[in-house]
């Protein structure tokens, strides 16, 4: 099981945000490549990278800060916010992003959703993210049309999909224990493996996940309780 520490970026600087509430947020630095290579320093395998601008404004806004990231950390990254097409798909893989993660536009748009992964593979990777079990779009400020998040994770386990990452909003930068019972019925229902995201607090919450790995869990993104040293990546490597 990865751990993988989350750099959200906003207006060019690293934030979290609260539930996905863009009025509720906080700065924790000012360059997101400074943030990466302490990751890097720390032992981290893989970095995921948000877009919060671009998932807002259904574009890419904050390219500069993945390409100075590309330039100065040698390690592999996903990245998402904002692909809404097959050329963005494109230059991300261009530019050496190892994951392009899709959202709102491969929820919304099966056609979209079929072409990505034909062309790409695995290369590219959904990300579904849920409240009160439906999947959320637009830089989680509206649903998509009352559809259901298993619903959705079956849809792409039967166009070829092997992964999705999950995250229960209502979890997001809550600091107060992933979704255990949501994650494991995802993985009953879908038969994807699962890249949990949400909620982690604690070294306990990375135990909980790790429990979970022999029945598909396979990743952890974890953002805030980082940021607000609940522990230390060192000390959540060695859990895993």
């Amino acid at each position: 099981m990865l751990i993988i520490p989350a750099i959200d970026i906003k207006d060019g600087k690293v934030v979290r945000l609260t539930q996905g509430k863009f009025d509720d947020q906080k700065v924790y630095a000012d360059d997101p490549a400074t943030v990466a290579k302490r990751w890097a320093a720390l032992g981290a395998q893989f970095l995921h990278i948000v877009d919060l601008d671009g998932a807002k404004d259904a574009c890419v806004k904050n390219l500069d800060a993945l390409k100075k990231i590309i330039r100065q950390v040698g390690i592999p990254l996903e990245f998402g916010g904002g692909v809404r097409d097959i050329d963005t798909i494109r230059t991300l893989a261009s530019l050496g992003v190892s994951r392009i993660v899709l959202g709102t536009r491969a929820a919304m748009d099966r056609s979209f959703l079929e072409a990505a992964f034909h062309e790409f593979g695995e290369r590219v990777i959904v990300s579904i993210d849920a409240k009160d079990g439906l999947v959320q779009v637009d830089g989680w400020q509206s649903a998509s049309g009352g559809r259901k998040a298993f619903d959705f994770a079956r849809e792409l386990k039967s166009l070829g999909f092997k992964q999705v990452i999950y995250t229960d909003i209502a979890k997001d930068g809550m600091l107060c224990g992933p979704n255990l019972e949501g994650i494991k019925q995802l993985l009953n229902e879908s038969g994807l493996q699962v890249i949990a995201s949400g909620g982690v607090s604690s070294l306990k919450d990375l135990e909980d996940l790790k429990s979970l790995s022999g029945q598909g869990v396979v990743g952890v993104i974890v953002g805030k309780a980082l940021y607000e040293n609940k522990f230390t990546l060192p000390e959540a490597l060695r859990i895993v």
